[in-house]
């Protein structure tokens, strides 16, 4: 398979970069979205990248919720941002495990769970994505981190902005990976990148 014939994606954490984390979110009622997020993902998709998400979900394997709970969230989630705004989360990808504070098989080290590059990996292989041409979107450490383990192109750090730094330059350390103030700066930057000069 050639480089031409592989999309370009976007891989969006959930919590802090989606919606508000309120903490093991897992119902539509405790789902709020950030504001501009349904906006900036029509943009990027709008743009030709395929929407992902891969998130951390450790309330499964701590007993807080379950693989129902959190497949019906991602359906309501999916159908809202496609009724509402024609945006397609192409798929929700997560990890159940937490090496130490989760119960009986979720406590385990693993390959998916984040700063593990294993959802990012799954989703290439899969959805037939190059991640040299993809971006990943977090707010944290971990999320960059799987996001280089994976050879992703470029790195958005949210940074909330109470404590926001200039839009540019590394997060916490971290080679080329830009301080973003929420999912719709990605998509003004990305914008701003396709537009003739």
């Amino acid at each position: 398979m050639s480089a031409v014939d592989l999309k370009r994606a976007v891989f969006l954490d959930r919590d802090g970069v989606i919606n508000v984390d309120h903490g093991y979110v897992s119902s539509w009622d405790q789902f709020e979205f950030l504001p501009g997020v349904p906006a900036a993902l029509w943009q990027l998709q709008s743009a030709g990248y395929v929407l992902v998400v891969v998130s951390n979900q450790s309330g499964i394997g701590r007993g807080l919720y379950s693989e129902a709970d959190l497949a019906e969230l991602n359906r309501r989630v999916y159908l809202y941002l496609l009724d509402e705004y024609g945006v397609e989360i192409a798929q929700f990808y997560h990890c159940p495990h937490h090496p130490t504070e989760a119960l009986l098989k979720w406590r385990q080290p693993c390959h998916c769970r984040k700063p593990a590059p294993g959802m990012i990996e799954q989703a290439c292989a899969e959805l037939r994505i190059d991640p040299s041409s993809s971006l990943m979107v977090g707010d944290k450490v971990s999320d960059m981190e799987a996001g280089q383990a994976a050879g992703v192109g470029r790195l958005f750090k949210v940074v909330p902005a109470a404590t926001a730094q200039p839009l540019a330059g590394n997060g916490d350390g971290k080679e080329g990976v830009v301080l973003v103030d929420g999912l719709p700066d990605v998509a003004r930057i990305v914008s701003e990148s396709r537009a003739p000069a």
